[in-house]
This record gives structure tokens, C-alpha cells and sequence, in this order.
């Protein structure tokens, strides 16, 4: 056998063990090729109604904050008004507190004067009836 024989079978060798490498390794690629196609499909079919949902989901939040805004104030009113009627309270609570006072004060000093009447009359009826 010649050098030209040698390196034919050589290269025919190389090429049946490239073809035995290369059927199973084009066969794994087809058959991932058709699982990336499969999970694009069903990505599609649940990424669509997902990506629907939350553009509905996104048009109603900026409805409520639309809402919200519009009520902004509404709020900042009741709370200024909720804080007047605070001071309102405040100075209502130490008018009844002054009258309070008042009235106590009062209340002792006609009860001083009630028992200085008492006797001064009773002293007065002493004298009348000593005589």
C-alpha cells in the first residue's frame, strides 16, 4: 500500500468518526432547537394576557391616583378644618375651666359669707337676748 492508500484510509476513518460525532450532536441541537421553539410558543400565549392584565391593572391605578389627587384637597381641608376645631376645643376647655374657677371661687366665698351672717345674726341675737 502506497503513502496516497494510508492517508485515504486515514481521512476515511476521520470522516466516519466526524460523521458519528456529528449525527447525535445535530440531532440534540434539533431537538433543542424545537424546545426553545415550544417555550417562545407558550411564552407568548401566557406573556400576552399577563402583559393585558397589568396594562389594565396600570390604567386603573392611574385612575385611583387620579382620584386620590383630585381628593388631595379635600383632605388638606378637613384637616385645616379638624385643626380649627381643635383651637375651638382648646379655648372652649379653658373658658369652662376660668367659669369652673369662678364658680368655686364663688361658692367659697358665699359660704364664708353664709357662716359670717350666721354669726353675726346669732352674736346679734345673743346681745338682743342678754340685754
Amino acid at each position: 500500500m502506497t503513502l496516497a492508500g494510508i492517508v485515504l484510509i486515514i481521512i476515511a476513518v476521520a470522516f466516519c468518526i466526524l460523521v458519528m460525532v456529528m449525527v447525535p450532536a445535530m440531532l440534540t441541537m434539533k431537538r433543542t432547537a424545537a424546545s426553545v421553539g415550544e417555550l417562545s410558543q407558550m411564552l407568548q400565549q401566557e406573556l400576552q394576557p399577563a402583559i393585558k392584565e397589568l396594562t389594565a391593572l396600570l390604567v386603573e391605578m392611574k385612575a385611583v391616583s387620579g382620584d386620590v389627587a383630585e381628593h388631595t384637597d379635600d383632605v388638606r381641608c378637613f384637616m385645616s378644618a379638624l385643626g380649627e376645631t381643635g383651637i375651638n376645643l382648646h379655648a372652649i376647655n379653658h373658658s369652662v375651666g376660668v367659669v369652673t374657677n369662678v364658680l368655686n371661687t364663688t361658692s367659697v366665698w358665699a359660704a364664708g359669707a353664709k357662716m359670717t351672717g350666721k354669726y353675726l345674726i346669732e352674736r346679734y341675737l345673743k346681745k338682743q337676748g342678754g340685754k
